[in-house]
């Protein structure tokens, strides 16, 4: 997803070097920013519940130590989870900032 979030980001911004800039650009992008905001959505619940499936472990390991390791090994899951929603966090919003540069091209 990282790969294809930042191949289209290229290909906007390759749109935005030229003079103007077609409506029905604009339409798909906005379609686009829909597709990744929901993908960052779903990796945002993902994220979260890797989070508090790892901080119940930790607090389960008080009474039983068998979950540390449990714990542990969601937090190492969690981190690639994070850093991937970062990406797309920072992605969608400069899709927005492309989308404002479109509008502005197309003179609205």
């Amino acid at each position: 997803m990282k790969k294809y979030l930042y191949d289209y980001i290229k290909e906007i911004d390759t749109l935005l070097e030229k003079d103007t800039v077609e409506e029905d650009i604009i339409t798909k992008h906005l379609i686009k920013i829909e597709f990744f905001q929901h993908e960052r959505e779903i990796h945002l619940f993902v994220t979260l519940a890797y989070a508090l499936f790892a901080i119940i472990s930790f607090a389960i390991s008080t009474l039983e130590p068998m979950f540390v390791f449990i714990g542990i090994i969601l937090v190492l899951f969690l981190i690639p989870y994070v850093l991937h929603y970062f990406h797309l966090e920072n992605g969608v919003q400069y899709l927005y900032k492309q989308y404002d540069k479109l509008v502005e091209k197309a003179g609205k």
